[in-house]
């Protein structure tokens, strides 16, 4: 019996598993959902307000948006530091998508949703 030679398709490159891979690791969408909402913050500011974000998780978010040109850095070097994130115009272009998104979020899990009964 003579097996195939299977070749992996490597789409890494491919430009919507590239985006899609960055906004479906965890926490993502709701970072860029927070800073578009209320416009540049601080990272302490992040980190309470999106809860169980670990620190090492959100820095290595924060490192990742802005290396993709998402997310800009604002540094300080005042005592304490102050360092701020704001999303770019790039990020403005998912808009609709962030707003639906919401939308549909807030039909199934707000709180005037009702239950499907299935």
């Amino acid at each position: 019996m003579v097996r195939r030679k299977t070749t992996e398709y490597d789409n890494t490159y491919q430009p919507l598993a590239k985006l899609l891979g960055i906004l479906a690791s965890p926490w993502t969408l709701l970072l860029l959902h927070w800073l578009h909402m209320h416009g540049p913050t601080r990272f302490g500011e992040l980190k309470r307000r999106l809860g169980a974000i670990s620190t090492k998780t959100l820095t290595e978010r924060l490192r990742r948006l802005e290396a993709e040109g998402w997310v800009t850095r604002d540094y300080k070097p005042t005592v304490p530091p102050q360092v701020t994130y704001a999303i770019t115009k790039r990020v403005l272009e998912l808009d609709g998508v962030m707003t639906e998104l919401d939308r549909i979020a807030e039909r199934w899990y707000g709180k005037g949703r009702k239950p499907t009964g299935r």
